[in-house]
């Protein structure tokens, strides 16, 4: 990715096909495949260029992801964008839960609840957001997020539902 500051601002990002990650959905576990991810074996989402999500990192039931704080995630307020701070809850949230599926197994999220507490800039520093899966069933999953700054402030919560299922295999050749 790269940006510019002065005087007029601008940014350009690339991506791999995500065709390639998602031939691997349910042929590998949640939590190999987001490991897989994590190592560069596989390319990162498209998202993760888009808001320039940093690092991740996955174990079984939780994930984290970092993001700077940057310009272009601001609303008109003068503040990153809720939608961004969302994103990332999300993220953690329901990558927290696929790190908990088998192969063979897919999910996709139901329902995102998130309370705000603080705003975030740039000022804000490096923000860690947390996602850990608090009770997964056969048929649902519920996870929480949490985001917090440079300072371990807690900046905003979210739980989250997950619906699973399993995936389609492939007919035989």
């Amino acid at each position: 990715m790269t940006q510019t500051q002065e005087p007029a601002r601008s940014r350009t990002f690339t991506w791999s096909d995500p065709a390639a990650n998602a031939a691997q959905v349910g042929r590998r576990s949640g939590l190999d495949l987001l490991r897989a991810m994590i190592a560069g074996e596989l390319a990162a989402p498209p998202v993760m260029h888009l808001i320039d999500m940093s690092r991740m990192e996955a174990d079984e039931g939780r994930v984290t992801v970092d993001l700077v704080p940057q310009e272009f995630h601001y609303n008109p307020l003068g503040t990153v964008h809720g939608g961004v701070i969302s994103t990332l809850l999300d993220t953690a949230a329901a990558c927290a839960v696929h790190t908990t599926l088998p192969a063979g197994v897919g999910y996709t999220s139901l329902d995102l609840s998130v309370k705000f507490l603080r705003p975030v800039t740039v000022a804000s520093g490096i923000l860690r957001c947390e996602g850990t899966v608090l009770q997964r069933g056969r048929r649902t999953a519920l996870a929480e997020a949490r985001l917090t700054d440079a300072d371990a402030r807690l900046i905003a919560h979210a739980t989250s539902s997950c619906l699973l299922f399993p995936l389609p295999l492939d007919p035989p050749a």
